[in-house]
Parts: structure tokens; C-alpha cells; sequence
């Protein structure tokens, strides 16, 4: 039977991002490149970018690679598809355009694999795309016959490329692809995995060692001495006037006091730690604690209460459930956050300890053990007995030498009589206070080390959970192959055929404070997503709006809106001091259709990282540079756009390559 604290455990995993607003997994090098880094990795980062979305940035550094000599079949079909990705030809610069028709000289083939096929496919599909007489039954069986790596990164990539008859054919396959690839590699249990911070070490507060004043210490051995010493002149004084009985019972109410004095303290340690913990335990309103209100404290009590409001045992409404653990949980809050509080984690990397401390409560509760503690801290009866038994014997022994002490000592009698009352309290309080001290930290201790066990295993589960997290090239084909379906589903509602498309275009942005993450130099993924894809057509343009869940793949209902090609005014990315990027489309009736490509509360970016360029290939990734293109053309042109033919595209870039002073462009 699985333990009841790992199900806890596993229940959280899709409600974990509570309060998390960015998460930067430094902890993974996927893009990381140093600037010494040789070629052969340069290209495998590159590689990496292309599968994540941002073509732009892969294309740079793949060029790099070839630049330092790395010439690989595989370099060039990555290269390749990296100049074609997310891109028509009309964005091509001229430079560009030229090395695609120069590809004899620009790409060096060699032998007869994979990835030599796969240019070669790649080769014979630009050279159809702009022919009427293309045999594409001929292409199709070529691309089918490629291995899967290189048909899917060609489907993937060149959908937006390709134009002319290809276009239906090409698109079946695109679809049939991203149908099949939506929710594979356990998508729906692995992609919150994504979000998770890695997380830190278990900590425990660590019990304060024990501290007893130095007059504690000090009337404890004084108060020893002198009650030691009186004693042993009341035994003499007996001893010198032959009362053996006397000594006799002098012995029973020394006996009688160790008895009392040990029964005793058990008693004490057992009551006080009840009562100290019942007190913590209090229902009710939070009241003041030692803990300062710092930001921390403050962010570990909000987890504790979201936690603890969602892990509710079966049956009990929340509130009273919340009420009941009020100091429990604020017990929890201030250990929790005087652990980590010197440490510079951050909440987010030990959330998986908070998740767990609140399920196992909430397991504690329904197993009934929770309230253990008051059982296992009663006083046993025997202790009880022993105490009192004792106390009465120290009672009646020292009542009987006292009247034989005064009868055999006289004044010297009562004074040594005195003595050992006095100081033998005063001595046994203060022993009493030390060994409570001592007794409290050994229990406390052994709370730590019972907690540091369990919490040990917790992290080990945690873990073992995250394993198998998927990498930032998954979460780019997963969100990839939603972008296609939501077309498909576009394409449908409007009785469209790809190639009644001249052109679309998809943005992909945070929907509204959606958790996010990213590794270091990549773009940012969210848990919901904004899509909006725009289907140019003869008759205007189509523009469809859905809410992505991304962990499940589905998408909320869709909004339409349609309008003309002159309706179409402005299309900007609008930045502001923030760091925010915002992009937006202004209509002639003064609508205005926006997306918040990059939100205002930009983490820091790690050590080496430049901000700009984490900003840049997020909106690469999220395929701005494309839409900018197709919106801009729109907004200037209108409908003419697309009567635009690719000799004035390419004069277009043309001029923009090579300014009419002839300098060359940068």
C-alpha cells in the first residue's frame, strides 16, 4: 500500500506553480555557448534553437560553425531548414535569396546517409515550390522514404516556406505529423515538470543548544554542597547519640527525595511539552509570533494556507479545516522559513517541501495520528506513583530526623536542619531546571533528526518525479503541433484549403499571468497560452483567437473577428520601460487586437546572459519576425500585398541590402 504522505505528494503536481511568477532553470545548460566555444558546439546549440522555435538565432550560429570549418551533411540540413524555417521567400534578404540559389556551391554533400538524403528532399522541394509542373507524387514518395528525424524536421519547418501545388500535399502531412505527435511521450504528465524549479536540499531548523545561566549553574553546585554538608552533620549528630532508627529514616527520605526528584522530572518535561505543543496547536486567528515579518515569512505562510486549503481531509469543509490548523501551520511557517532564511534560496525551490509538509498533515489528520503526541507525552501512572510515593517518603524520613536532630543538636540541630531544607530546594530547582533543559533539547533533537528523515525521503521522491522533465525542444514540438491543429481548425470553420491561403501567421503569447519558465538563453514557455493565427485571403483576412492549456493540449472556445485588408492601419511591437513588449494591430474603426509577447516582470537573467537577446528569441520562437512581415505588408499595402510578385521582393531587399550610397548594408 502506497504511504499516504507520497500520495499527498503526487496530487500537487498540477496546482505546484502557486505564487510562481517566472522560473529560470539554472541548473540546464541546453543553449549555453561560450564564446570560445568551438565549432562542433556551436552547432549543436544551434541545432538546439532550430528545434526550439527561434530559427533566427540557429541560423547564426550554425553559420558559425560552417564559418570555422565544421561542414557536416548534417550542418547543412540544418542550415538548410534553419534559413527556411517560419519564413516565405519574399522575407529572404538578398544575400539569402542568393545563397539558397547557389546551394551547388554553398553546401558540400558528401557520402550517402540520413542527412544527405534529407538536403537532397530539401533541394528538390524549393526547386518544385515554384513550378506548375512539378511531379509531386515523386517528391512525396522521396520525402516518405527519409528516415522520421529528418520527414519530421522537414514537415516541421518548411509549412510556411513552400507555396504552389505543394501546398495541400504538404499540409496533409503537416497535419497528419502534428495530430500524432500532440500528446505523445506522456505529454499530459510530464509537461508541469517543465515549470518546476530544480529543486534544493531538504532543511530542517536545527533545535537551539541548550543554554543555562550561569546562576542556574552555580546555586545548583552551591546549594549541592551545603545541603550535602548539613546532612552529613545531622547523620553525626545521630550517629554520636546512637539513633539508628534516625538513620534509618534519614536514608529512606534521602532515597525518597532521588525517587521524587527523578519521578518528578519526568512528570514536569512530560506536562510542559504537552502543553507547550497543545499551545502551538491551538486553533484559531494567527497570533504574534517571534518570526520577523519579513518577505520570506511572508511568502512561506501563503503556500502553507494555499496548501492547506487545497490538501482539505475528506468531509471537513475548508474553512474549519484552515481554522483547526492555525497553529499548526504557523508552527510549520516559522520552521519552514528560519531554515531557509540565510540560505538565499529562493521559495520556489523548496515549494516541493512546503506541498509535502501540508499533505502529510493532511494524511495525519485523516490516519488519526495527528494528535499522537498528547498519548505519547501523558504521564504513566507509575511515574505519577513514584512521584508521589517518593515525595511522601522524603516527608516522613525527614520529619523524623528533624525531631532527633533538634532533640541531639539542639540549635546546632535546627540550623543544619534549615540548611538542608533551604538548600537542598534551591539545589533541586535548579537541577530540575537543567536537566528540563537538557531533556527538552534531546527531545527536540530527536524531532529534528525524525523530520530531517522524513523530508530526506520526500526530496528523494520529488526527485525521482522530475526525472524525467521534458527539455525546452519538447515543449517547441508539443507547442508546435497545437499551432497546426488550431490551423486545421481554422481552416475548417472557414471551408479553406491551404492552398486558398496566401499567407498566415500565428503569434503565440502569455495568457494573462500564466506561470512560465525557461532554461537559461531560451524562450520563455507558459502553462496557458494567447494564440492568434491570421489566414490571409482573396477576400480578407481571417483571424482566429484560442487560449491554449498547454499540459492538456486543449484550447478554450475560439473568437473570430474578420476584416478587410484596408481595415488594417498599424501593426507594432510597442516596448515599454518595463521591458514589456506588446504587440499590437490597429483597425480603421479604432480597434485595437493586442498580445503581450514579453511581460513587465522580466527576471533578472543569469550570469552571462544578456536580456535583450533572452527578449529577442522568445519573440523569435513565438514567430513575431514572420507575422511582423505578413502585418506590415497588409497595413502598407492593403490588398495589393499580395499581387506582389517575388522580383519586387527581391528589389525590395535588394535596396535594403545594399543602400543607394553603395555601401553595403550591416
Amino acid at each position: 500500500m502506497t504511504p499516504p504522505q507520497d500520495a499527498a505528494t503526487n496530487v500537487a503536481a498540477d496546482s505546484s506553480q502557486v505564487g510562481v511568477q517566472g522560473i529560470v532553470h539554472g541548473d540546464v545548460h541546453y543553449y549555453a555557448v561560450a564564446p570560445d566555444a568551438p565549432a562542433e558546439k556551436r552547432f549543436e546549440i544551434g541545432a538546439r534553437f532550430l528545434e526550439g522555435g527561434a530559427a533566427g538565432r540557429a541560423l547564426e550560429l550554425i553559420d558559425e560553425a560552417r564559418a570555422l570549418g565544421y561542414v557536416t551533411n548534417k550542418v547543412c540540413f540544418h542550415w538548410l531548414l534553419a534559413l527556411v524555417s517560419g519564413r516565405t521567400r519574399q522575407e529572404l534578404s538578398a544575400r539569402e535569396a542568393a545563397r539558397l540559389r547557389d546551394l551547388d556551391r554553398s553546401l558540400t554533400i558528401t557520402g550517402d546517409d540520413s542527412w544527405a538524403d534529407g538536403v537532397r528532399v530539401v533541394r528538390r522541394l524549393l526547386d518544385a515550390a515554384g513550378k506548375t509542373d512539378a511531379d509531386i507524387r515523386v517528391l512525396m514518395k522521396e520525402l516518405d522514404e527519409l528516415r522520421p528525424t529528418q520527414r519530421g524536421m522537414i514537415l516541421r519547418h518548411m509549412e510556411v516556406f513552400l507555396d504552389g501545388p505543394l501546398k495541400d500535399q504538404m499540409w496533409r502531412l503537416v497535419l497528419q505529423r502534428a495530430c500524432d505527435d500532440q500528446l505523445s511521450h506522456g505529454r499530459k504528465d510530464r509537461v508541469w515538470k517543465f515549470f518546476q524549479p530544480e529543486p534544493v536540499l531538504p532543511r530542517v531548523r536545527q533545535p537551539a543548544p541548550v543554554a543555562v545561566p550561569g546562576a542556574t549553574w552555580v546555586r545548583a553546585v552551591a546549594g549541592t554542597i551545603v545541603s550535602v554538608a548539613a546532612t552529613g552533620h545531622i547523620g553525626l549528630l545521630l550517629a554520636q547519640n546512637g539513633q539508628v532508627p534516625a538513620l534509618l529514616a534519614c536514608v529512606l527520605g534521602v532515597a525518597g527525595a532521588c525517587v521524587a526528584g527523578r519521578a518528578g522530572l519526568e512528570w514536569r518535561f512530560r506536562s510542559g511539552r504537552r502543553r507547550a505543543i497543545d499551545e502551538a496547536y491551538a486553533p484559531g486567528p494567527p497570533r504574534r509570533t517571534s518570526l520577523p515579518p519579513d518577505r520570506l515569512a511572508k511568502s512561506v505562510d501563503r503556500r502553507f494556507t494555499y496548501y492547506l486549503g487545497k490538501y482539505v481531509p475528506y468531509g471537513m469543509d475548508r474553512e474549519t479545516w484552515l481554522t483547526w490548523t492555525a497553529g499548526i501551520r504557523r508552527r510549520m511557517r516559522d520552521e519552514v522559513a528560519d531554515a531557509y532564511r540565510d540560505t538565499g534560496d529562493k521559495v520556489e525551490e523548496f515549494n516541493w517541501l512546503i506541498r509535502h509538509r501540508a499533505g502529510r498533515l493532511r494524511c495525519q489528520w485523516e490516519r488519526g495520528t495527528l494528535w499522537n503526541y498528547r498519548r505519547e507525552l501523558a504521564t504513566p501512572p507509575r511515574v505519577m506513583a513514584a512521584a508521589v510515593f517518593g515525595t511522601l517518603a522524603c516527608a516522613a524520613g525527614g520529619a523524623w530526623v528533624a525531631g532527633e536532630a533538634v532533640r541531639a543538636g539542639g540549635l546546632v540541630g535546627i540550623r543544619s536542619i534549615a540548611l538542608v531544607v533551604v538548600a537542598g530546594w534551591v539545589a533541586g530547582r535548579s537541577w530540575m531546571l537543567i536537566a528540563l533543559a537538557h531533556r527538552h533539547h534531546a527531545a527536540d533533537q530527536a524531532e529534528t533528526e525524525k523530520l530531517e528523515k522524513d523530508s530526506e525521503e520526500a526530496f528523494a521522491r520529488w526527485k525521482d518525479r522530475l526525472r524525467d522533465k521534458p527539455d525546452d525542444g519538447e515543449m517547441a514540438i508539443w507547442l508546435d503541433c497545437d499551432r497546426k491543429v488550431l490551423l486545421e481548425q481554422a481552416l475548417r470553420h472557414y471551408q479553406l484549403k491551404m492552398s486558398d491561403v496566401v499567407a498566415h501567421a500565428f503569434i503565440e503569447a502569455r495568457s494573462g499571468s500564466a506561470t512560465r519558465a525557461r532554461v537559461p538563453g531560451g524562450p520563455w514557455r507558459y502553462r496557458r497560452y494567447q494564440l492568434m493565427i491570421f489566414l490571409l485571403t482573396a477576400d480578407g483576412v481571417r483571424q482566429w483567437n484560442a487560449v491554449l492549456d498547454f499540459p492538456e493540449g486543449t484550447f478554450d472556445e475560439p473568437q473570430r473577428l474578420n476584416y478587410r485588408y484596408e481595415a488594417v492601419t498599424t501593426v507594432r511591437v510597442r516596448q515599454e520601460k518595463s521591458k514589456a513588449r506588446t504587440f499590437e494591430l490597429s483597425l480603421m474603426d479604432g480597434q485595437k487586437i493586442t498580445a503581450q509577447m514579453i511581460g513587465p516582470e522580466m527576471e533578472e537573467p543569469q550570469q552571462a546572459e544578456d536580456s535583450e537577446a533572452v527578449s529577442e528569441v522568445t519573440l523569435d520562437a513565438a514567430g513575431l519576425r514572420h507575422t511582423l512581415h505578413v502585418l506590415e505588408g497588409v497595413a502598407a499595402e492593403g490588398k495589393a500585398w499580395m499581387t506582389l510578385d517575388r522580383r519586387r521582393g527581391d528589389t525590395r531587399r535588394e535596396n535594403r541590402d545594399h543602400p543607394p550610397d553603395g555601401r553595403p548594408a550591416p
